[in-house]
């Protein structure tokens, strides 16, 4: 497999689930906290935490301290890199002039 069909596997597994495609989407308009995102999701906190879990491992969220609280971003330049690999893969090859 090579390295951007392995990225696009992890993509596909983060946001491959409509729970962790509802944290993403909460995740749209800034910032929250395990416990904004169970309530903007209406799941449990441990369940939020189980997808985060998955969300940060795949690359598509990050956290933050701020002292007790964590906050979780969505990683932004991660997704764009990836996503402007998978468009110039994309792309037609222009053919050589001999």
């Amino acid at each position: 497999m090579t390295d951007l069909c392995d990225a696009m596997n992890k993509f596909g597994k983060g946001i491959g689930s409509a729970p962790r495609y509802r944290i993403v989407e909460a995740l749209f308009s800034g910032p929250k906290t395990v416990g904004e995102l169970a309530e903007k999701t209406k799941q449990s906190q441990p369940l939020v935490s189980q997808h985060l879990r998955v969300l940060k491992e795949t690359g598509l969220v990050q956290d933050e301290r701020r002292g007790q609280e964590v906050l979780y971003t969505l990683n932004t330049e991660h997704t764009i890199r990836l996503l402007k690999r998978l468009s110039e893969e994309l792309k037609p090859k222009k053919k050589r002039k001999t």
